[in-house]
């Protein structure tokens, strides 16, 4: 009898364990005391807030409510806010909830080793005399401080006046899930800064907007933030012409042309009409012999390419090529288990520590009120 007691005993703080871990600063190895961890369960409504706690002296977190990943919802979330900037990780259902490390960085206003690796501009001129243009930044930072200077941005970038400022901003930091940022005015007329911080790592900032544009035209824009050489895509139709443009040659599977660009002014005149989603549809879909007719399987193929090539390599060009107009399902793959699981992302405003207090007090709010 005493022995069924003691494994009672033994076995009750095991049921309601809760989680766990330590918010390690990876800027100097130790650990990252004074940080704002929040946990949340996911479901299909959308993250719950479940409750907020400091990291102590040795970076060491705990929650007791005795949650796990998968039970009663979907994964885990976990939110650390350190210098001003939010990390998440997240613990998909299997996942160990004790010991889990929340890595965090030293932030700094200067740039340091951050820099745009990769900047690639497709042009899809229809015959309804509209201009689609994707835009997509990819940036490195090979250092050990996050980039964050919400005072000019990390980018900033230009919109001819013709797109009377409306733009599609969606960015993803590395172990991130998908965010739709707001930019704001940059310091001249038709100039806008993103505030988002840029870790450590590889992340990736897709711009996409449309303006009135006849055709043929001139097309006009201005490069902000130099990094490498920008290469500007024209769909099968579509023809560039003008000084300073090199030929690249064509993606071999939707025939595309690839032109570069110095910058940073970019001017040239383009004629005849056509998109990328009819370029690759003509050509067959899917990639690697039409496996997959959405394409999904290629799509998946071409993930890790897309962020493991260097500069130049004809293949990342190729592969931004075949994932273009599935922007935002990338985004969406990469956080896979929580959207396989709810097929929703998480709400922007709960990823950005100036909502944080906002979404712990509707959550505190609800509970109350089912109480």
């Amino acid at each position: 009898m005493r022995r069924l007691v003691a494994s009672i005993l033994l076995c009750a703080p095991l049921a309601l364990a809760g989680v766990d871990g330590v918010v390690t600063n990876s800027s100097t190895g130790k650990p990252a005391s004074g940080a704002t961890v929040t946990l949340f369960q996911t479901s299909q409504q959308g993250p719950q807030f479940i409750n907020s706690v400091k990291s102590d002296a040795q970076g060491k977190f705990v929650f007791t409510e005795d949650v796990a990943p998968g039970k009663g919802g979907g994964p885990l979330l976990l939110q650390a806010v350190y210098g001003g900037v939010q990390y998440n990780k997240m613990l998909p259902p299997g996942s160990p909830v004790t010991a889990v490390e929340i890595p965090v960085f030293e932030s700094s206003k200067a740039q340091g080793a951050a820099q745009i690796d990769q900047h690639m501009i497709l042009l899809e001129p229809s015959a309804d005399g509209t201009l689609t243009v994707s835009e997509s930044y990819v940036i490195r930072n090979d250092g050990k401080t996050t980039w964050n200077n919400p005072d000019t941005g990390t980018l900033q970038f230009y919109l001819p006046p013709q797109s009377q400022g409306k733009v599609e901003v969606n960015a993803l930091a590395p172990g991130g899930l998908p965010l739709r940022k707001a930019p704001d005015p940059g310091p001249k007329p038709n100039t806008y800064k993103l505030d988002f911080p840029i870790k450590p790592g590889e992340s990736r900032v897709d711009l996409q907007w449309t303006m009135p544009f006849p055709v043929p035209g001139v097309f006009k824009d201005q490069i902000l933030t130099k990094g490498g050489q920008t290469r500007i895509i024209a769909p099968v139709g579509v023809e560039f012409k003008g000084d300073g443009l090199k030929n690249l040659g064509q993606e071999p599977r939707t025939k595309a042309t690839i032109w570069g660009v110095d910058g940073p002014a970019i001017e040239f005149k383009v004629e005849g009409t056509g998109s990328l989603a009819d370029s690759a549809a003509a050509a067959g879909g899917g990639e690697g012999g039409g496996e997959g007719g959405n394409g999904q399987p290629a799509l998946t193929m071409n993930l890790p390419k897309l962020y493991g090539l260097t500069l130049g390599s004809a293949d990342i060009l190729a592969t931004f090529l075949a994932v273009k107009w599935l922007l935002l399902s990338v985004f969406s793959m990469l956080a896979i288990g929580f959207i396989l699981l709810y097929r929703k992302a998480v709400p922007a405003a709960t990823t950005e520590a100036a909502a944080e207090a906002a979404a712990v007090k509707k959550a505190t709010k609800n509970a109350r009120g089912r109480s």
